[in-house]
């Protein structure tokens, strides 16, 4: 008796409000669907992008927030893409070193902290490489179709975002990964992606056992110029000390 209760329930509900379960759920589908083929169209030109950023990371234990700054780049070779980023801490003066660099070029994720000379190495194969390159280089290049075969997409609409002095029409795009090893570390990420050049101006991650969250910011965005490599190098003083995970 309940679940038929339940079944007239629906029907009342759904010739409630026709309009939203039917028609406007079909015009959500349709603009994801041309958010995506525009992603598609871009990421086939997509060679490489540069950018500044802004990192805001949020502990929810202590309801802290650390920020940092640096520069980042994305760059495809082989089918696959490898990213290199540097931080800073705040008011970090100019020709400073980092205070971290990051590392990943599809096999290996290295991370190195120049204040200790310790080099965090992980090894991403088979699998787990297909996992890593799904999260380091999320909404940099990559189609419409594989996002759509990784995530579960939930549409959030258009919102203008300002990159310097211009600002940029991006459409708001909730996360759920298909990957349950995605999923026991990051419950959703959100991205604002231009879809016109495939590239993000903002992420926001949200950590699944913690409830921590990384705020990233993306500005002065170049896009598919030479990427100078070396500046984004580990480079240890004296011999690092190296710690495979």
């Amino acid at each position: 008796m309940r679940s038929r209760f339940a079944a007239l329930f629906a029907i009342a509900a759904a010739l409630a409000f026709p309009g939203r379960t039917v028609a406007a759920a079909q015009a959500d589908s349709a603009h994801l669907k041309s958010v995506l083929a525009q992603m598609d169209a871009a990421s086939a030109n997509f060679t490489s992008a540069q950018a500044d950023l802004r990192q805001e990371y949020f502990t929810k234990v202590v309801h802290d927030t650390e920020t940092q700054s640096g520069q980042i780049y994305f760059l495809r070779k082989a089918g696959s893409t490898q990213m290199g980023m540097k931080l800073f801490p705040p008011d970090t003066q100019p020709g400073a070193a980092p205070s971290q660099v990051v590392e990943f070029n599809g096999n290996t994720l290295r991370l190195f902290n120049p204040g200790t000379n310790q080099i965090d190495e992980f090894a991403a194969t088979g699998k787990n490489q297909a996992t890593a390159e799904t999260v380091m280089t999320l909404g940099f290049g990559g189609s419409g179709r594989d996002l759509e075969k990784s995530w579960t997409i939930t549409d959030q609409g258009a919102e203008p975002i300002k990159d310097g002095n211009r600002t940029v029409q991006t459409e708001k795009l909730d996360l759920v990964s298909k990957d349950q090893t995605i999923r026991n570390n990051f419950s959703h990420i959100t991205i604002w992606v231009d879809p016109v050049r495939d590239i993000s101006l903002k992420q926001v991650s949200y950590n699944a056992p913690t409830g921590d969250t990384r705020t990233v910011f993306y500005t002065n965005i170049r896009l598919n110029q030479p990427v100078k490599t070396d500046a984004f190098a580990i480079k240890c003083k004296g011999k690092c000390t190296v710690t495979q995970h």
